[in-house]
């Protein structure tokens, strides 16, 4: 039996552009991948110095490539005016509650109902006392000239009835003195207790007001965060394009030539096995081939010797 076998190839610029891409791509296996440029290396534990100098010479490479996609490293924009502006708002008004606080601390403790005193309680003391003496002396007046118009002037009667009132009235003079003190001392305790209270209110408060605080600068950090993140996923971008450029270079390079071979007729190798022919076909072929060398002899002008 024979075998018969076909090659099928495509055209030569083809096979050129297909053995070109397969030499890159070999290359390219060997050369190491670095992320940054020739000052970001020093040589490794264990590393021999052709290996340093391999990642050297792609460190160096990676510098030329971040150089040349300059114009395409991505960009971070920086806060605007109203940002800073809400920002420098938001810093001045942390702690600004804190005076307040101090304030109300301040005006506390045993003797705290003495700043509450009225300021006009001494004067106000003095004049009620002047007044009820000024009416004491008037009913002592009024008696004296009751006695003139008696005829009992200096006489006992008149001591009696003096002595009398000056004993009521000195009694309601005292009472009106501490009914007056204590009023005071009473209104003071309640504006203590008052103080007191609100500050107790302003304790309350002041969880909240540092949880605003907490929240509106965690808003503003993470804003920050978010701010210095894309910095450095721009950072990383821009040195993951200029490392991988040459991978990216040769993907694209071999998808090209993939669509140029699309277009040609496939290459390879067909084998086709032919059958040994039959003692019958064999003779039939002799006899064909006799027959026709009979017929070129019988014909004029054909073959004439044979030999």
């Amino acid at each position: 039996m024979a075998t018969e076998t076909t090659i099928s190839r495509p055209a030569p610029f083809v096979e050129d552009l297909g053995k070109d891409l397969a030499t890159q791509a070999v290359a390219l296996t060997g050369t190491p991948i670095v992320s940054g440029g020739i000052g970001s290396l020093s040589q490794g534990a264990g590393e021999t110095a052709e290996g340093y100098k391999l990642r050297q010479d792609a460190a160096r490479a990676f510098d030329v490539r971040k150089q040349n996609l300059a114009g395409l490293a991505p960009q971070v924009a920086g806060q605007d005016a109203l940002q800073q502006q809400a920002q420098g708002l938001a810093q001045s008004g942390v702690g600004s509650y804190q005076p307040f606080l101090q304030g109300a601390q301040a005006s506390t403790g045993p003797q705290a109902y003495q700043q509450f005193m009225s300021p006009y309680q001494s004067q106000v003391m003095e004049t009620s006392l002047a007044e009820f003496d000024r009416n004491s002396q008037m009913q002592q007046q009024r008696i004296s000239d009751s006695a003139v118009a008696s005829g009992a002037f200096g006489g006992g009667r008149e001591g009696v009835a003096q002595a009398e009132y000056m004993r009521g009235s000195d009694m309601n003079r005292a009472q009106l003195q501490a009914g007056l003190l204590q009023s005071g001392f009473q209104n003071a305790q309640a504006g203590a207790q008052q103080n007191f209270q609100n500050q107790q209110g302003l304790a309350q408060l002041l969880p909240g007001l540092q949880g605003t605080d907490i929240s509106r600068l965690g808003s503003l950090g993470a804003l920050n965060q978010a701010q210095t993140q894309a910095g450095f996923d721009a950072t990383r971008e821009a040195n993951r394009a200029a490392a991988f450029q040459p991978q990216e270079q040769l993907q694209n390079y071999g998808n090209l030539v993939t669509g140029i071979m699309g277009g040609m007729q496939g290459s390879g190798t067909a084998t086709t096995n032919v059958p040994n022919p039959t003692p019958l076909q064999t003779a039939l072929g002799a006899g064909t081939t006799l027959a026709g060398i009979y017929s070129a002899i019988a014909k004029p002008g054909g073959i004439t010797q044979i030999g």
